[in-house]
């Protein structure tokens, strides 16, 4: 028995809320994997925050149609594809699915969607040399720390500086009595 009007409405909307939710989708071409294929890539995705989703290309072309940031994906659905929905770390995602590719040699990239832009392999690769959310949050972090550390020492130098210069001002008056009282004497003498 086929699918009912409602039951292929309701697939197309849960594709149209993970597209809402995603920031990169990658084409796969997923012929030839086991079930136990599949469930490891979707496992190894899963640590990554992104999801993979096996469903007919008509389903997809309905859901991205009306929507420009995911128009171009219309050039990469024929035969069997799965669609990777990547929403937060895509450069960890990336290398997940690079890792499975590599692990099974048995899928083939088609392409990716970003922003309303249709990627290939070695744009999706550039992706991957991108730091992560975290490792970005953690070099701003330390930049700003080095930036409040060195205001820190600077305002700490001034009274410091100041002390010095302060503790110096006897020394010194000395070391000018002395050498005028010298000069006295050598005046007195000649």
């Amino acid at each position: 028995m086929g699918r009912t009007r409602e039951n292929k409405e309701a697939v197309v909307t849960e594709i149209k809320e993970k597209l809402s939710e995603t920031q990169l989708t990658l084409v796969i071409d997923y012929q030839g994997l086991s079930v136990a294929e599949i469930t490891d890539l979707r496992g190894r995705l899963r640590e990554k925050g992104a999801e993979c989703t096996v469903t007919k290309n008509t389903f997809m072309r309905i859901a991205v149609e009306e929507d420009e940031n995911w128009q171009p994906m219309t050039e990469l659905l024929k035969n069997s594809s799965a669609f990777l929905f990547v929403k937060d770390d895509l450069g960890g995602a990336v290398k997940a699915y690079q890792s499975f590719q590599k692990d099974t040699k048995k899928t083939e990239f088609r392409g990716a969607v970003m922003q309303g832009q249709l990627l290939n392999e070695e744009q999706v690769k550039a992706i991957t040399d991108l730091p992560s959310k975290e490792e970005l949050i953690a070099q701003i972090a330390g930049a700003i720390n080095s930036v409040t550390t060195k205001i820190a020492v600077g305002i700490k130098e001034v009274p410091s500086s100041l002390a010095r210069g302060i503790n110096e001002v006897p020394g010194s008056l000395g070391r000018v009595l002395q050498n005028y009282a010298s000069k006295e004497e050598e005046d007195s003498a000649a």
